[in-house]
């Protein structure tokens, strides 16, 4: 039987939400599984984003039309109580084909499909998606960056209609200016009352007597327009930014698509980075660790002290709280840790090893607990 979805779950909305609320949902979840953020992650993991993001606009796909909606609210099929369902094999079921077959009938003698959306209705323009590589410390402070896109905007021309001056075209004399026109036709299963895209107008409702010179009737144009992106102080390899309404234009009056930047940052020679905490390794001298000192630490402000307890063991990890990478939206700040390691040195005097090997003679077995344990261990 072929697999069911249930459309609403996906885009994580209530049966009752409105069309802004779906739009809205929509484009949360399109943004979460956008291709684009997958492409360097295991091909599993690739794949499955691809097909949760088929599955959201196909779920978008019915629940932004009102028709589909309504059939899909009632027979839990968009295409009404004989619909083979998506995502499945409808085929082996029988009557899974049956809406296709009679799509594909029917387009014969009326020129559209039956199942097609509201082609003169407003239409939202579409997101325009880029990717930026910033530096890590761009990243941690924050940085404005001008980034240059081309999109879809409305004809200043025509405004939109595709009309010379935006008034050369004619109410659609076969559909009305409705965009559809609507026959009956006689089958196996009855009648049946199928609406298609109207082929004089091709769905637009309207024919231009005089097209638009500047957009040869298309209704838009392409423009080069630079962004200003206010990258924020904090923000995350892989993070995006919306910019609303800096996207392709509408149809119809449909609103303006919104800009997606996808922020990918440098990796540090030094720092690594883990939420808004900083994490590294910091060798040290033996005497420093034995006898205990003052120490530079390198941190997102620049080198600090930091007082090294007398005795510290190699692989210490040591914490300086708020001196992490600041948390966006807020004053507060992630910590800095760092792991000491001890540098035993090398390529000693015999002077110096003479002396080191009085200074063994002294120590007590006490003075190196790890050392006494373990011996203690191995003679039992």
């Amino acid at each position: 039987m072929a697999e069911k979805y249930d459309y609403y779950e996906i885009l994580g909305v209530q049966k009752n939400a409105s069309e802004d609320e779906i739009k809205s949902a929509y484009r949360k979840m399109a943004k979460k599984y956008h291709p684009d953020l997958y492409s360097t992650k295991p091909e599993s993991e690739r794949k499955a984003a691809e097909e949760q993001f088929k599955k959201i606009n196909h779920a978008y796909d019915v629940l932004s039309d009102s028709q589909k909606r309504a059939a899909y609210d009632q027979y839990g099929d968009e295409n009404g109580p004989m619909g083979g369902g998506f995502g499945g094999d409808a085929g082996a079921q029988g009557f899974g084909d049956f809406d296709s077959f009679f799509g594909d009938f029917f387009n014969a003698f009326t020129g559209g499909g039956r199942r097609s959306q509201r082609p003169n209705g407003r239409l939202d323009g579409d997101d325009i998606t880029a990717t930026i590589t910033i530096d890590f410390m761009e990243a941690v402070k924050g940085v404005q960056k001008d980034i240059q896109i081309t999109r879809q905007e409305t004809c200043a021309d025509c405004h939109g209609t595709g009309a010379k001056n935006g008034t050369a075209y004619k109410t659609c004399g076969r559909c009305g200016g409705m965009g559809r026109v609507t026959m009956r036709q006689n089958t196996i299963f009855g009648q049946q009352v199928v609406q298609s895209v109207c082929p004089d107008c091709r769905g637009n409702g309207r024919i231009i007597t005089d097209t638009c010179r500047t957009c040869g009737g298309k209704g838009s144009v392409k423009h080069s327009r630079v962004i200003h992106a206010n990258i924020p102080a904090g923000i995350d390899n892989g993070q995006m930014l919306s910019f609303a309404n800096e996207g392709n234009c509408g149809k119809n009056g449909g609103a303006k698509g919104n800009f997606i930047l996808i922020v990918n940052v440098r990796p540090h020679p030094l720092f690594k980075r883990k939420g808004y905490d900083i994490y590294f390794d910091i060798p040290i001298s033996y005497t420093t660790a034995t006898l205990g000192g003052e120490i530079d630490v390198p941190t997102l402000d620049g080198v600090q002290k930091y007082k090294i307890a007398e005795g510290t063991q190699s692989g210490t990890m040591c914490r300086m709280s708020g001196k992490g990478v600041k948390k966006i939206k807020s004053e507060q700040r992630g910590d800095i840790y760092f792991t000491v390691q001890v540098q035993t040195p090398s390529g000693l005097s015999r002077q110096q090893k003479e002396m080191l090997a009085e200074f063994e003679k002294t120590l007590t077995p006490n003075q190196s607990p790890k050392q006494k344990k373990f011996s203690e261990f191995i003679k039992k």
